[in-house]
């Protein structure tokens, strides 16, 4: 019997899976952002002294999960499973990462939701009693994901304004089934949700209205109440896709206005850096949490969040075959 679930896509966790700490590593670019302060590591440069870009991301991610598990009481023989992945075919930086780290791996993928997808399926292998220590893990590159969803960066092709732009950087969380930090309780998984929306350069649009079904998903399912949380913050919605957020959930009976927050949109100052719309990528909200919200939730300057990292789940085969943009979110909720 599913004793733990609530209503029809959030479960409760009764074991109280804890993030005992976390890391987080971002590029040059990030690093002059408004968040620089909370990230662990900034690179000087965006191969991180590696010979391509995509070893420079895969760098990022052995190193941003040996630094999590550096900052706890373990160490990385002693986390039985990594879940973990990014936004290239056949998830190659953590792979890469992984043959190194030499610990049991899963790969998942869920474009730039993938950091609240890894977080939910980690604490449920915590709280199901299937381990004690699992780090969860996800990464992005602007040089990487540009390579492979978009143009060669060689041509220097002009960005419409409602691109957003991909953010360098990685995230990990290490989740216990004993320790001090903040506890994950709820998760409302994300169903996948098309409106028909092709443009790759605005993917906002695409990515909100998933965001409105998993949020109302959650709070039809809890009851919950809106002002017991600090932050209610999406992952790479970015200023065109928050709008429609705000706008969209607030016709379904819930004004978030006074906690929400997207992590594309507070990553960059988006008019000196000039990108356009805001972050993306699934580094973006791996980065931000595992940062600037984890740090907050330590400090118990902020009690309660949820994330909810949004992802498009379109290819480079899709685009070329003209298909629409299928979208989902997945939310994490996070108490101290």
């Amino acid at each position: 019997m599913a004793k733990k679930r609530l209503g029809n896509q959030t479960i409760q966790l009764q074991n109280n899976p804890v993030i005992i700490s976390t890391g987080s590593i971002v590029g040059p670019k990030e690093g002059e952002g408004p968040l620089k302060d909370y990230f662990d590591m900034i690179l000087k440069d965006d191969l991180f002294g590696e010979e391509s870009w995509e070893f420079g991301e895969s760098k990022m991610v052995r190193e941003v999960i040996k630094m999590a598990v550096g900052k706890s009481d373990y160490v990385l023989n002693q986390v039985d499973y990594i879940v973990a992945g990014d936004l290239l075919n056949q998830l190659m930086s953590t792979s890469f990462a992984a043959r190194d780290l030499k610990r049991p791996f899963f790969g998942v993928y869920g474009a730039c939701s993938t950091m609240s997808e890894s977080m939910s399926l980690a604490s449920m292998i915590v709280d199901g009693g299937f381990s004690d220590l699992v780090v969860a893990a996800t990464s992005s590159h602007f040089c990487t994901a540009e390579r492979q969803f978009r143009y060669p960066l060689e041509l220097g092709n002009q960005r419409p304004m409602t691109a957003q732009w991909t953010v360098t950087g990685t995230g990990a969380s290490v989740i216990s089934s004993k320790g001090e930090g903040p506890k994950i309780k709820r998760i409302t998984t994300g169903k996948v949700i098309d409106k028909g929306i092709t443009d790759v350069n605005n993917m906002g649009p695409a990515m909100a209205p998933a965001a409105v079904d998993t949020i109302k998903a959650y709070f039809d399912d809890t009851k919950d109440d809106i002002d017991s949380f600090d932050i209610i913050a999406t992952g790479d919605l970015g200023i065109i896709g928050g709008e429609i957020l705000l706008d969209f959930i607030n016709k379904e009976g819930y004004d978030l206005s006074s906690v929400y927050m997207d992590c594309g949109i507070e990553i960059f100052d988006h008019k000196k850096q000039d990108t356009h719309s805001g972050g993306s990528g699934c580094g973006c909200s791996a980065s931000v949490f595992n940062g600037y919200i984890y740090k907050k939730l330590k400090k118990k300057e902020i009690n309660k969040v949820m994330l909810v990292s949004t992802g498009a789940l379109m290819s480079p085969t899709s685009t070329l075959q003209k298909q629409s943009i299928p979208s989902i979110a997945h939310a994490v909720i996070i108490e101290n």
